[in-house]
Formats: C-alpha cells, structure tokens, sequence
C-alpha cells in the first residue's frame, strides 16, 4: 500500500473516530437530556458544525501529517483540534440553554478521543516504519556553499526525516550535466540546495520530465515573486511586483486586532505575569524585567520589554548568542523560555503600537547593522511593523541562520493578510509547546557569531572616530 493510500486511510479513520465520539456524546445527553429538540435535525446540524470546524482546525495545524511528523506531534496536533472544537460547543451549549449544564459527557469524549487518536496516530507511523521504505534521495548543493553548512542541512533533514528521505548520493552542481541527469535517474526524490539559478533551472526540467519528487530550497527572488500578479498586457506574459505590504486596506484592522488582543492578553495573564515578576525577584533579587532597543517598520527603533531570563549584566563583556545550556540563563529564566512566559510584558510594546502582534521579529539595532551588510536584502524586513509571533517563530528555531529567518520572513510579508495572521496566531498556541523551537546555538557557533559582531562593533566605532577627526579638521 502507497505512502498517501495509508495517510487518507488514517485521516479518514481519525475523522470518524472523533466526530463519532462528539457525536455520541451530543446526542445522548446534550441534544436529549439538555435541549430536549428533535435528535436528527437538532443533533445532525451540530455534528455538521462540528465536522466542519474539527477538519479546518486539522488543515491549520497540519493534524494528519503522520508520515512527516513525529507521533507527539502529530498526537498534539490532533489534541489542539479536538479540544478546541469541544470547548466551543461546550461554551455554546452552556450559552444556549442559559446555564451550566455538566462538563462529564464532553469529557468522557475528549478522553476517548485522546485514546482512539493515539491508537491510529501510532499504528499508522509504526506501519509506515516497517511496511514502507524511505525514498531514495539524491542531495545536490550549489558549489558555493560550505562544507560544514551542507552537513549541518544533511543532520537536520535526516534528524527529523530520516523515515521518508534515504540521501544515497551527494553531488556538486559543478559536476557534468551527464552525471548529473544519471545521478537523477537512479533517485526517486531530488534535494536541491542552494544550487545556482542556470543550473536549478536545468535540473528541475530534466526531473520534471523524469516524474521525480523535487526539494528546492528558494532564493529570495523566488519569494518576492509572490508580491506579483499575472499581467495580461501583451500576448507576452507578465507579472507585475505590487508591493502588498503597502496596502492600507487592512492596516486598521490589523491594528484594532492588535488593541483587542493586548488588552484581553493581559487581563487573562495578570496572574501568571505576577507570578513570574515574583520568582525572578525572590530568585536573585535583580530587575524584574529586561529592556533593550530594537528595530522595527522603517528602522525605527524602540526599547522592548521582557521579563528577565538571564542573570544581571548578562552582557557587560560584549554579545554573546545563547547557546543551549547557557549558565548565563536563572533557573526561573529557564522555565520561563520554554514556556514563553518571559515575552508576555511585549503586550504592552503591542498595546502601545511600538509590535504588530503578527510580523517579523524586531532585531537588535546592531544586528540589522550586521545582517544588512552581509545581506542588502535583510533591510526588507523593515517594510513591516515588528511582531510578537511571524513565520520565523513558528516555521523556524532560535538558532536558524540569519539567511533562512530573512527567507521566512518575506514569505510572510509577502503574502500577509487578516486571514493569515489569524493562522499564524492559532499556530503559535502550538508552538508554545514545542521546546525545539527555544533551541540554542551550538557553542562552536556561538562564539563564531560573537566573534562576527565585535568585528561589527570595532567597525562602527573606526568609523564614528573617523568622522569625528573629519569634523575637527
């Protein structure tokens, strides 16, 4: 049986099994004992409802990915939809008959839920596992690419994916077309990385011809094309690039949204805010929370407001990255990363216009110093308002390479919405549990960054003494 005849089998069955749950429980004690209506007109549009709300909550979460994704994932992904979906018609019912009816049935259901999904989540990928072999995978890299760079993507992708991609070959682009299209016809899936236009250009029809499964990773012209429409002027065809993060059409939306949300995020985690404000005080009787000037739309800059991790002066000597057990980080200020509790007081940045609460992270002003340098197209990030939560928090790692953050990044600015910030908000309630995502640098990688940005910083202060000694002369 094929990899996506198992997969819709697994959807289907996840689909049955915890609509029929709900549905059980609705019907024999809300619909009847609570409502008292008519059970096939009462109890099936409910359970359309239901159907309905659960499958697009699953298409947001990516709740039937078993094959990509690891069982806890997926199980968690599932967990998020169900119980979403059973706590708002729980709310409704309550709402509708105008009191507290009792919460059991519904969790009788959420509970068989939990046990059914697991079941199938976990017999599908063990299915997968033993029935069904990794595709063989030629990996070709573009010749200007490191060699540490090439293996770190390698460890990753096998790290997660090793189940689904067998890497059997390694080639360069600077090797013959011959080879190459050889090397293609003796792999079921084709990895390009960073491979050069011209080349990625002749690679992707030969495999396309082939009927072979392509991995590409974009450049950042690949992604700015997504700001363009399709232009029908001449019998030529043309897109035109329209510079979508300009419109104002949903800005007061967005803004009004960010205003709701602040206000509701901070009445609803007082408690928790409080507490926290409370053990980094007991822990070391330091600052409560931690201020520093970020950039945001336009270059502006603005001192954000975190809770602090870290011990006091944590960077007198200079920046130094986190790395993953940094010595630096409290025992609180642990707890408070993985959790994300120490970005909550940044509802207050929102409330006060300085973040969006979608949008792309706001970098360290000398950060977007060194990144722009490196990469003029870095300065794109500054087209939007900052945010709390973006494509980068949710797609990416704290230690993703200042490159695959920017690529994120334009992806979102490029097609950002009401709808999409929406999606993106929802899978943030996700991310919060996923403790890969607060990940360190390595130490070898941390000391070479901090290494890069006193460079940085030596660079900055020649070139302020510099234009000093020009203004005396």
């Amino acid at each position: 049986m094929e990899k996506k005849n198992v997969t819709n089998t697994a959807k289907i069955a996840l689909l049955l099994f915890n609509i029929g749950s709900f549905a059980l429980a609705w019907v024999l004690y809300y619909n009847k004992r609570t409502f008292d209506t008519c059970l096939w007109i009462g109890g099936c549009i409910t359970i359309l409802l239901y159907s309905i709300l659960y499958n697009s909550l699953c298409q947001v979460y990516k709740a039937f990915r078993i094959a990509s994704f690891q069982i806890t994932e997926t199980l968690f992904s599932q967990l998020l939809c169900f119980g979403i979906a059973d706590c708002i018609f729980f709310v409704e019912c309550c709402l509708v008959y105008n009191r507290y009816t009792s919460i059991f049935p519904m969790l009788a259901a959420l509970f068989c839920q939990c046990l059914g999904s697991a079941f199938i989540i976990m017999y599908t990928k063990q299915y997968f596992i033993k029935k069904i072999a990794p595709k063989t995978t030629l990996f070709i890299y573009g010749d200007k690419i490191d060699e540490i760079e090439i293996t770190s993507f390698k460890q990753r992708i096998l790290q997660k994916y090793e189940h689904l991609f067998q890497i059997k070959n390694m080639l360069s682009e600077s090797q013959s077309h011959m080879e190459l299209f050889q090397a293609i016809d003796q792999h079921q899936v084709i990895l390009l990385y960073e491979v050069s236009q011209d080349n990625r250009n002749l690679l992707m029809q030969y495999a396309i011809q082939a009927r072979k499964s392509i991995y590409i990773t974009p450049s950042l012209s690949d992604i700015l094309l997504q700001g363009c429409s399709t232009k029908h002027l001449l019998d030529t065809p043309l897109v035109k690039y329209d510079y979508a993060y300009e419109r104002r059409s949903g800005d007061f939306l967005k803004r009004v949204t960010d205003i709701v949300a602040s206000l509701a995020g901070l009445v609803i985690t007082l408690p928790i805010m409080l507490c926290a404000a409370l053990a980094i005080k007991l822990e070391d009787h330091g600052p409560v929370f931690f201020k520093q000037e970020r950039c945001t739309k336009d270059g502006k800059v603005f001192e954000i407001v975190k809770f602090r991790s870290m011990i006091v002066d944590a960077e007198k000597n200079g920046f130094v990255p986190c790395v993953g057990q940094d010595n630096r980080i409290t025992h609180v200020g642990r707890f408070l990363r993985k959790t994300r509790i120490d970005e909550l007081p940044q509802l207050i940045n929102i409330l006060k216009g300085d973040m969006s609460l979608v949008g792309p992270r706001p970098e360290r002003v000398e950060h977007v110093q060194k990144y722009t340098q490196d990469m003029p197209e870095f300065a794109y990030r500054l087209r939007v308002k900052g945010g709390l939560t973006g494509y980068a928090q949710i797609f990416g790692k704290y230690n993703t390479s200042p490159y695959d953050k920017l690529r994120l990044d334009l992806m979102y600015i490029e097609n950002r919405s009401i709808v999409l910030d929406m999606k993106l908000i929802m899978l943030t309630l996700k991310i919060i549990f996923t403790p890969e995502s607060t990940e360190g640098f390595s130490k070898e990688k941390s000391q070479e960054l901090q290494r890069e940005f006193e460079k940085q910083q030596l660079f900055h202060r020649w070139e302020n003494n510099t234009r000093g000694e020009k203004r005396e002369i």
